[in-house]
């Protein structure tokens, strides 16, 4: 079998799914519920996306959280999230085409995300595309949550494939940090974060009908 010019790795959240501002809401009902100050957007951005749970739960109830409350903590926040998200999932715009691409012309694809299984269940049962992916890597296969390369390196490795030959799409700064030191090309989508603030991604897009396969080949030949 011919080994494919380029491999994929998607992150999830903000990425497959625009839903970041659903996981904010369902923060800021976990703090209302705690009397905790209001969540803000400009913290979720910087505090939150694209990091574990247990990290964020560290950042907000300290270093010493023990792993029983990150667990009930995690599991509560998170079906509070697929409650009010229910009703309005959907991909992100030219997604499943481009899916289907990378699929014909034999390209392997991942899922690389910080998020928890019950959350990857609940967006294949909306949107049933798990037969695209050789794997799905999320939180449960990681030490070190995004920024830390960890996920990205065994992303490439599940691609088989070394990381300058595959590709990471990406809405979140930690993300694109993360696959940029594991040594990936980056192309982040503007769902989340503005244009200037991903500046070190290698290309910015606002949805995936803006790329093409043409232009996967030519990222991973610079």
């Amino acid at each position: 079998m011919a080994i494919p010019p380029f491999g994929v790795a998607f992150d999830l959240d903000g990425t497959i799914i625009n839903n970041n501002d659903y996981h904010i809401k369902a923060w800021q009902e976990f703090y209302k519920k705690r009397n905790l100050p209001t969540l803000t957007k400009e913290e979720y951005l910087k505090q939150f996306n694209g990091k574990t749970n247990a990290d964020v739960l560290k950042y907000i109830f300290g270093p010493d959280i023990d792993a029983a409350s990150i667990k009930s903590l995690t599991d509560e926040k998170e079906a509070i999230y697929r409650e009010i998200y229910a009703p309005d999932i959907q991909p992100v715009k030219g997604l499943i085409p481009l899916l289907n691409t990378l699929a014909e012309k034999n390209i392997p694809m991942v899922i690389a995300t910080s998020g928890i299984k019950d959350n990857i269940d609940f967006m294949l049962q909306h949107i049933p595309i798990a037969h695209f992916f050789k794997t799905i890597l999320y939180s449960v296969h990681i030490t070190h949550g995004k920024p830390h390369p960890e996920i990205y390196e065994k992303a490439a490795r599940a691609l088989g494939l070394p990381p300058y030959q595959c590709i990471a799409f990406e809405d979140a700064v930690a993300g694109i940090q993360s696959a940029k030191s594991a040594g990936l090309k980056t192309i982040a989508l503007t769902t989340t974060h503005a244009v200037n603030e991903l500046a070190i991604a290698d290309k910015i897009i606002t949805d995936f009908s803006e790329i093409t396969f043409l232009q996967l080949q030519q990222l991973v030949h610079i």
